[in-house]
């Protein structure tokens, strides 16, 4: 048999470099996308060495679309999405028109068809979903308000680039600009009833076949879906449970895009949309974990194949208008734009920087634009330029977003303090002005507890805290748990314990200790470090699932490491001694999974 196949080198090849300098763009401090575009580059066509197969890699980068989209609806409900049309909508739609219109400027200046120059302006105008997730994820912004606005903003974009698809073709039959392809119904009716239905029936028809798919979904799917999944789990089976859950990613969005004309990344998305409602929804997010990050790293990496480093020195005036319109003009439209709509000041950054970047509809775009003849391979080679910088430059957006943030907040607080009403309506007008779920405050507690995590573990211990008057605070990144909390009359600080920020403000230094129950041992070794670095007298305590993560997290200077599967047997064990032994009593006082303390010794614990 073969080695050097195209697929297993472009596979390796694309992963190997990827991993090599995602882990030196990591240790310089960067985010390890630039690693992956720069590995991107390396074995793209436009430098020397290895080559990846450039028709295999975007195909293997799109099933890495597939899954992160799939894995959204996972945790986007529709109830979610309801919920922020209100804003998604008109000002996805505002910002699509004023982006299109400063691309649309760029390209008549120069010297474009008007064709052209409107599929330039589109193709900036439309962010990445992979990057703009990559960003909430790393910052756990996805189930907040925030998060939802902007996933649900990039989802109407995504729903515009449909239609776009349809109307590119079109605009090039009309304009006499190139080759056209046309609208396969449109064409059937045509074919067998003689009718011209022209651009207007184009449209119609793409409507049509996505408003289909969408109530075959919510009407068919919703019980469908959920019910396969159910039958599988009960099979006992955990790889035909994971098999499952591939086959409906990939099967959904393949047959979408088949069936109907919509997207593979929209349809995977109403799959994990549709998975949502069932309970076996965390499972499925799991399973599909793995899979979703290493293609996900294949997309950055054909994103710097198709890169041209020679453009940055034959190019640079068009190439800085370009970034400015994706960076800046677009970044500055949403934040006023979200502003409008009377929403915090946070959300008005994270949205505006989540859209300073572009990414796979609009190379998508930009290839359909090439072919028809609208665009001309250099407008291509601007887009992906303005991707590849843009994506470099996201994280710096979102790092000058938050740091502009305090200092908007402050200057808005010193507004309403020089008003000469009286203190309590300027106290009142300002705290209507903040914004609810995002600003923090520091506590006023000292001697406390601080509690980071609030899920299934937290929660128990939140709860026995609160019940033993133990004086504690919860750090929580849910807008829905920090509700439940907050309506407890529990103390809760809405931000990711990573953040050096968020710890400082739990008064990290007066605590006497602090409870880690998120699952993630890599982001509860980072708060471990930063907390034994303000206050090594603190008490640490953390969870693990593996003894290599409880060596890690002591490593890092935990105290006590408490690991589940462990814990879970040492309890059967206590239940058992307590049937096969009678000198040890059994008190179920407080439920049937609760043991009550005895006089006897436990069993000796590790």
């Amino acid at each position: 048999m073969p080695h050097d196949t195209p697929l297993i080198s472009t596979i390796v090849g694309g992963i190997v470099l990827a991993f090599i300098f995602g882990a030196f763009a990591h240790r310089l401090r960067m985010p390890p996308l630039v690693g992956y575009l720069i590995a991107g580059v390396l074995v793209g066509p436009h430098t020397p060495g290895y080559v990846a197969d450039q028709s295999l890699a975007p195909e293997l980068a799109e099933i890495g679309v597939i899954l992160l989209m799939f894995g959204v609806g996972l945790h986007f409900s529709l109830k979610d999405l309801l919920s922020v049309r209100g804003i998604a909508v008109p000002g996805a739609i505002v910002q699509i028109a004023f982006a299109t219109l400063l691309g649309w400027g760029l390209g008549a200046f120069m010297g474009w068809s008007t064709g052209g120059s409107l599929v330039f302006g589109l193709a900036l105008s439309v962010a990445s979903t992979v990057v703009l997730l990559k960003a909430l994820q790393e910052r756990r912004l996805v189930e907040t308000e925030r998060g939802r606005i902007a996933v649900g903003w990039l989802i109407v974009e995504d729903l515009a680039m449909v239609l776009a698809l349809v109307l590119i073709p079109a605009a090039a039959s009309i304009g006499g600009e190139g080759h056209a392809p046309v609208e396969p119904l449109s064409a059937a009716l045509s074919s067998l009833f003689g009718l011209d239905l022209g651009i207007g029936g184009m449209i119609a028809m793409t409507l049509v076949k996505v408003a289909l798919f969408v109530a075959l979904m919510l009407v068919f799917g919703r019980k469908l879906i959920p019910w396969t999944m159910h039958r599988i789990a009960h099979t006992g089976s955990r790889e035909l449970f994971r098999l499952g859950v591939l086959a409906i990613a990939l099967g959904v969005a393949f047959g979408a895009a088949k069936l109907f004309g919509v997207s593979l990344a929209l349809g995977a998305f109403f799959a994990g949309m549709v998975l949502a409602e069932s309970e076996l929804s965390h499972r499925a997010a799991q399973e599909s974990l793995p899979l979703r990050d290493a293609f996900a790293v294949l997309f950055f990496v054909s994103v710097g194949m198709l890169f041209d480093p020679n453009i940055l020195i034959d190019k640079p005036l068009p190439i800085l208008a370009t970034i400015f319109i994706i960076v800046i003009g677009k970044s500055v439209a949403a934040f006023l734009i979200v502003l409008a709509f009377k929403k915090p000041l946070g959300t008005a950054l994270t949205i505006s920087a989540s859209l300073g970047q572009i990414g796979e509809f609009s190379f998508i775009l930009a290839a359909l634009g090439v072919e028809l003849g609208l665009l001309p391979e250099e407008g291509r080679d601007l887009i992906l330029a303005g991707a590849i910088i843009s994506i470099i430059l996201n994280p710096l957006l979102f790092f000058l977003c938050d740091r502009m943030r305090p200092v908007l907040d402050g200057a808005k607080r010193e507004d309403v303090v020089a008003d000469p009403a009286p203190v309590a309506d300027a106290i009142a007008a300002q705290e209507e002005m903040l914004p609810e779920d995002d600003e923090v405050h520091p506590t006023a507690l000292s001697g406390h507890a601080i509690l980071v995590g609030y899920g299934r573990v937290g929660s128990i211990v939140g709860q026995n805290l609160k019940s033993s008057a133990t004086p504690f605070l919860v750090i929580e990144d849910s807008d829905k748990r920090i509700g439940e909390l907050k309506a407890q009359g529990i103390e809760t600080l809405s931000g990711n314990a990573v953040m050096r920020e968020t710890l400082d403000l739990a008064n990290l230094s007066g605590a006497r200790s602090i409870a880690i129950a998120i699952p993630n041992a890599f982001e509860a070794c980072r708060i471990i470090e930063q907390a034994r670095s303000v206050n090594p007298s603190i008490l640490i305590v953390a969870r693990a699932h593996s003894d290599a993560e409880v060596d890690e997290l002591k490593q890092y200077g935990a105290d006590t490491v408490i690991m589940g599967e462990r814990e879970i047997a040492l309890g059967m064990v206590d239940r058992l001694a307590q049937v096969h032994h009678e000198s040890v009593p059994y008190e179920d006082g407080h439920g049937p999974d609760t043991i009550m303390p005895t006089d006897d010794p436990p069993p000796e614990r590790e």
